[in-house]
């Protein structure tokens, strides 16, 4: 008997088994080579559809749950945030027990890796520049929603010590304006900055690192917030003139925070811009 393997166009759980393949390709293939893809299936379950440039499949999770989901979940009701499956199994959710999403490639059970222990700390480590980021050693989270230009919304489905699921975090040494203040420049430049925030983390995944200070009074999260490419959020938006330096606290980079604000104000970005009808934007004293 004839047995062959067909890989499908677009396949989110891999090879699937068919009937022969036609004569023609069958002539093309030698035996051997045949035989040797089989045994590689076989050794692999039968799963290395997207070594062979296939797309993840999409899944979803919710602002504040553990599980990712099918599209059409019952759960997805009220929030549905998409998410490539390996990404979704990464972070540590677990698939629906309800929809039965698809399973990841690999032989770890998604959400079976541990949590970090911790947060990393930045002044514990000893680390002196705040780029490039130590990756590694931070805890990844998905930005569920951007509030302003300086805090934001992340879920954490399988968070650290001393977090929650869903945290209202606040990035460290960086004040960026409210759009509640009386002045049109000022507003407007408050919605420059949280739409530039919103651009380049909402929706996406970060890695999270603490320094010595963990919440506000106000019960938020205190966190550099770094891309996947090493550079530091906060760092962006005083380069880019879009928050200013806030040193009523003493934090790890604040030299280097005032250096980065100091160059942004030199270079007449964002907020420091002088080719408007005001005058350039003035830090608040606090």
């Amino acid at each position: 008997m004839h047995v062959s393997y067909r890989i499908p166009a677009a396949s989110a759980t891999g090879f699937e088994r068919c009937g022969p393949a036609s004569p023609e390709l069958s002539r093309r293939l030698p035996p051997v080579l045949v035989l040797a893809v089989i045994a590689l299936l076989a050794a692999n379950g039968l799963r290395p559809a997207r070594a062979l440039g296939a797309p993840a499949a999409t899944v979803y999770v919710t602002e504040t749950g553990r599980s990712y989901h099918r599209d059409g979940c019952p759960y997805l009701q009220r929030t549905r945030l998409p998410l490539p499956l390996p990404e979704a199994a990464a972070l540590g959710y677990a698939p629906c027990a309800v929809c039965l999403p698809p399973l990841p490639p690999g032989d770890a059970p998604p959400g079976s890796r541990p949590p970090p222990a911790a947060l990393f700390r930045v002044d514990l480590a000893g680390v002196t520049r705040c780029e490039p980021g130590e990756l590694d050693r931070m805890p990844r989270a998905l930005v569920v929603r951007c509030v302003d230009g300086d805090t934001i919304y992340v879920a954490l489905p399988r968070p650290p010590e001393g977090l929650g699921t869903r945290e209202r975090l606040r990035l460290i040494g960086v004040d960026s304006p409210e759009a509640r203040q009386e002045s049109p420049t000022v507003r407007q430049l408050a919605l420059a900055a949280s739409e530039f925030t919103r651009r380049r983390l909402e929706g996406r995944i970060v890695h999270l690192a603490g320094d010595w200070q963990r919440r506000d009074r106000y019960g938020r999260l205190l966190a550099y917030v770094y891309l996947p490419d090493g550079s530091c959020h906060n760092a962006e938006l005083l380069r880019e003139g879009f928050a200013h330096a806030y040193t009523r606290f003493p934090f790890q980079f604040l030299e280097e925070f005032r250096a980065l604000e100091a160059a942004a104000r030199r270079q007449g970005r964002g907020l420091w811009a002088t080719d408007g009808p005001e005058k350039p934007y003035r830090a608040p004293v606090r």
